[in-house]
């Protein structure tokens, strides 16, 4: 991997995040906006947002809109923001001097039509010899008289002309200048292609190193091209350059926002309960890993390791479950819309969701202060129209946070805080390990006795349940499961000592005698 583009840079880096408009945010954008974002801020550079706005046909509000929800969970900030709509005569300027230099010309036949084509070996259309070959008098002649045009940049053809560049991750590019084709600059209707507006604005914008997703690969051989192009004098830098793997689902196939809907939109994984910086971290190993591999990191360590040759040059894969059948319901449609991704994230099972994601979620939930975690919690209940004050959601965190994977977990790990009376559940749950139903109802008369009177504290409980099994002649276990399930109404719940000192005597002692009625 070339030393050159991996080391410190010696001026700061301009880089830049320019997603289209045409759907949601999707999670490989996202890692692209995310590993520029670490870039700029390891070596004291500038992070700038561009949106690729031209395509009006597709562009959208409510994309624009899903793109910036996206970007503010991630809670990375840029330095500057331009709209590429916004730049249109700039993209001109850029296409005149090309045309100037003798580097474009326009092409007056519809695309890819006429007996004067040259195609390549794989039988590719390269260019319109007829036009190609067009004088310069004739040209000018017939743009005057009005008639439509597409203007191609005139990629060098003579044997042994080559377009070469060095990816900081992918090495050494070259490709031979007559299997490119006179790809456009200007469309018919006089608007700029992607490959001439995003080179005029990278320029302009003095953008030094593009970072982007592997997929693009073969168009900077075209834009290598046209910073040659456009450049002000021979020794006018070109951008570095350094692609990214791709991400693929478990079956190989490229992520799509058509095949694989919302498991591709940042949005679900907000929505799931996913913490930004649990996603940011496991976003960075797809495709990235640090010189010690380690795993859970912390924005800062994310920040302080991240270097373009940590990348890797193999595919990254998402390992998310597929729902049987979604890939076939989706054939011969563009992408899912935008009203379908939002808020479907809620009906996700949590083993849908990559392996890896959900356990660097619980570990960076697991590294939250109670504070921190009641403050992101609170939202998710209210949202569920559930009534709880601040105060008694930081009294219930230190009782679930080691039991909850996402942050919508806490709806199931700790429902039973948030209702006057539990749901129905099954009677022979009260009944102790090598008990009986007669044995349940023995310990659950005691507790209501021994509750009645002792000070809802940890020690005091602890010390007055453990003392009343003795006296019953049962085990503790054989006293601390008829209790648990009646105020809890299952087995699997957070300690009892401290349950029942959130709960509080009067909740407590509600549910022992509704368990006892459900006993007979």
């Amino acid at each position: 991997m070339p030393e050159s583009l991996n080391a410190a840079p010696q001026i700061k880096p301009r880089v830049r995040f320019a997603p289209s408009p045409t759907g949601f945010l999707h999670v490989g954008s996202a890692r692209t906006f995310i590993f520029n974002w670490l870039y700029a801020r390891r070596n004291g550079g500038t992070m700038i947002l561009r949106l690729d706005d031209t395509d009006v046909e597709r562009n959208t509000d409510a994309s624009v809109n899903s793109i910036f929800d996206g970007l503010k969970w991630l809670g990375l900030n840029w330095d500057e923001e331009y709209k590429q709509s916004d730049r249109g005569e700039l993209h001109r300027r850029a296409a005149e001097i090309i045309l100037q230099k003798g580097l474009a010309y326009r092409d007056f036949i519809p695309a890819h039509t006429g007996d004067s084509e040259k195609s390549g070996a794989q039988g590719t259309w390269l260019f319109n010899a007829g036009m190609r070959e067009l004088s310069r008098e004739e040209s000018d002649r017939r743009a005057a008289a009005g008639e439509p045009f597409a203007l191609r940049f005139r990629v060098p053809r003579e044997a042994g002309q080559v377009v070469r560049f060095t990816d900081a991750v992918y090495g050494e590019q070259v490709k031979e200048g007559a299997d490119i084709e006179d790809f456009a600059l200007l469309r018919s209707d006089g608007m700029p292609t992607y490959h001439l507006a995003s080179c005029a604005d990278d320029a302009d914008l003095r953008i030094s190193h593009i970072i982007r997703g592997q997929d693009h690969l073969s168009n900077t051989f075209k834009h290598v091209l046209i910073f040659n192009a456009i450049a002000t004098s021979p020794a006018a830098p070109t951008p570095q350059f350094a692609h990214l793997p791709l991400l693929v689902a478990p079956d190989g196939t490229k992520l799509s926002k058509r095949r694989h809907g919302s498991m591709v939109s940042v949005t679900t994984y907000r929505d799931a309960g996913f913490l930004s910086e649990a996603f940011i971290n496991f976003l960075c190993l797809l495709g990235w890993s640090p010189k010690n591999d380690r795993e859970q990191m912390s924005l800062q360590e994310l920040t302080d390791a991240f270097s373009l040759e940590g990348i890797n040059r193999s595919n990254a894969v998402v390992n998310f479950k597929e729902t049987p059948g979604k890939a076939e319901a989706v054939e011969g449609r563009t992408q899912p819309a935008l009203t379908e991704v939002e808020g479907s994230a809620h009906s996700i099972p949590d083993d849908t969701f990559d392996p890896k994601a959900l356990w660097l979620n619980a570990q960076h939930i697991h590294g939250l202060t109670f504070e921190d975690l009641s403050q992101r919690l609170l939202p998710i209940v209210h949202e569920a129209g559930i009534k709880v004050t601040p105060e008694k959601m930081l009294r219930i965190v230190p009782l679930i946070r080691e039991r909850i994977t996402l942050l919508r977990d806490v709806l199931t790990a700790a429902d039973f805080f948030f209702v006057e009376e539990l749901p129905a559940y099954d009677p022979a749950e009260l009944i102790p390990q090598k008990g009986d139903a007669a044995m349940a109802k023995r310990v659950l008369e005691k507790a209501q006795v021994v509750l009645a009177s002792v000070e809802f504290k940890h020690d005091p409980l602890d010390q007055a349940l453990r003392a009343a099994a003795q006296e019953l002649g049962v085990k503790a276990g054989q006293m601390f499961q008829p209790i648990r399930v009646a105020v809890c109404g299952r087995k699997n719940a957070p300690p009892l000592f401290e349950t029942l000192e959130v709960l509080g005597r009067e909740t407590t002692l509600v549910r022992i005698a509704t368990a006892l009625v459900a006993l007979g």
